[in-house]
């Protein structure tokens, strides 16, 4: 039979259809729109409108801040501290009622700050000089107060493991702008692993192409980067190109095979890296007075200061998602929480200051959007631990998150929580609004964003369509 003809008689009928579907899938003909088919890649892919930010920075504060403390003052903590909740003290959180002390007033100074007059605490001196540039949420609240589930919801839309995060998100609908390094980032703390460890950048059943690649902490950040032996480019350039020849003769005969495309894409990377993830992640590269700028050098600051850094020249060369952790959840204070929020201030404030200061003066801000925040925040009240009454526990009713640059209004404080600071009263903002403002601010619509399984169109947003916090958009 003639290929002519083939194609005249398979082209009709429910028989052509569902052949023109496997093959233009096997062949990974075109890009197809965001959440609709294959193939799945990491290729630069169009949004479904004009982006705000090309690419995202979280710096993911583990344990949950206290908002209260640091960014959302309450003069009425202060009137009743010492004394007994006024309120339902059933509605505090998730501790035996028994377990519950008495009302905590704030632990620091608070001033306002920048032309917007921002309140901001006193252990944030850096970051209180760039209010302007900051987009406080005092209005978050979540779904669970135990760690892990907040966690779970916090990157993932869901209340538990198994279902992929904002960043998989990000570059599935996207992909990325540098082959030649991964899409989506994670530098954790060498003191240890977040709370919840690789979970916490999963791509869950999205295909594995999507999720975080972790750099190590110490040391070389990727092993193996350097060639083991010396040999002409233009040998190893060969050797690679049979490589993929014989790759891609494996990949035809075993179709629908994600883990697979997963595993050669990521060979595929690791040797590209080898020619450019070396000089994106040396910080010798950078002047003396950058250096200095994120606290390098310093020795409270010297660590979470290369990790920004890190992230600011990996976004500056087309990555499209990084997330800085922090070791376990430190902010968790139960006890002891005046000198453990400061301490923790002391290790972030500045590195955090300096990054956006570096890519503003880059002009990198405008195209990257940064994030601050934990997975909830603290009570008003106090938490028997054992004969100690000096810390919050969990709060799942309202938090803090902030934002700058990548379409963010500057200089804005949105929603308001009650007297307390216990629950958010005045434009709430759910997780699933927040993922989808970070969407949208990417370019993406977070109801066109989806995935199918089982016949489901999967979502990172669930199944009700969230709201876009318009209301903090430059």
């Amino acid at each position: 039979m003639r290929r002519r003809d083939f194609f005249a008689r398979t082209s009709d009928g429910l028989l052509g259809a569902a052949f023109a579907h496997l093959f233009a899938a096997d062949l990974g003909a075109a890009d197809s729109p965001p959440g609709l088919e294959p193939p799945y890649n990491l290729k630069p892919k169009n949004g479904h409108h004009p982006a705000r930010a090309k690419s995202v920075i979280q710096l993911f504060m583990n344990g949950g801040p206290s908002q209260m403390d640091l960014f959302d003052p309450k003069p009425l903590l202060r009137k009743y501290d010492g004394q007994p909740f006024p309120g339902n003290i059933e509605s505090i959180g998730n501790s035996n009622p028994t377990d519950i002390g008495v009302v905590m007033g704030g632990q620091y100074e608070f001033r306002r700050h920048g032309e917007c007059g921002m309140w901001m605490a006193d252990p944030l001196p850096h970051l209180a000089e760039l209010a302007d540039d900051l987009c406080l949420v005092n209005s978050m609240w979540t779904d669970h107060p135990n760690h892990d589930n907040a966690l779970y919801k916090i990157h993932s839309g869901r209340l538990f493991m198994g279902y992929p995060t904002l960043g998989a998100w990000t570059v599935y609908g996207l992909g990325t702008e540098n082959q030649n390094l991964p899409a989506y980032v994670v530098l954790n703390d060498p003191l240890g692993m977040p709370k919840n460890g690789v979970r916490n950048w999963t791509s869950g059943f999205l295909p594995p192409t999507f999720q975080g690649t972790r750099l190590r902490p110490t040391g070389s950040p990727l092993l193996n980067l350097k060639r083991q032996f010396d040999e002409p480019d233009a040998v190893t350039e060969s050797a690679r190109g049979l490589l993929r020849q014989l790759d891609e003769i494996h990949r035809r005969d075993r179709p629908h095979a994600p883990d697979l495309d997963a595993r050669i894409e990521s060979y595929e990377l690791a040797a590209r890296m080898q020619l450019s993830a070396g000089e994106a992640l040396d910080l010798a590269r950078e002047t003396d007075a950058t250096r200095a700028l994120y606290g390098i050098g310093d020795k409270e600051t010297d660590s979470y200061g290369r990790r920004c850094l890190m992230a600011r020249r990996l976004v500056e060369r087309g990555v499209r998602f990084v997330q800085v952790f922090l070791e376990e959840q430190p902010w968790d204070s139960h006890a002891d929480l005046a000198d453990n929020h400061r301490a923790i201030c002391r290790r972030t404030d500045k590195p955090a200051a300096g990054l956006l200061r570096d890519l503003k003066q880059r002009g990198l801000l405008d195209s990257t959007l940064v994030i601050w925040g934990g997975e909830f925040g603290r009570t008003p009240t106090t938490q028997k631990i054992g004969d100690s009454y000096t810390g919050r526990d969990h709060n799942m009713q309202a938090f803090t998150t902030w934002m700058a640059g990548g379409g963010i209004r500057g200089g804005t404080t949105h929603g308001k929580t009650d007297d307390f600071g216990h629950a958010a009263v005045e434009d709430p903002v759910s997780v699933h609004d927040f993922h989808a403002t970070v969407l949208h601010l990417l370019g993406l619509d977070p109801w066109q964003l989806f995935y199918k399984r089982s016949g489901l169109e999967e979502r990172l947003t669930g199944i009700e369509e969230p709201r876009v916090v318009t209301e903090i958009l430059a």
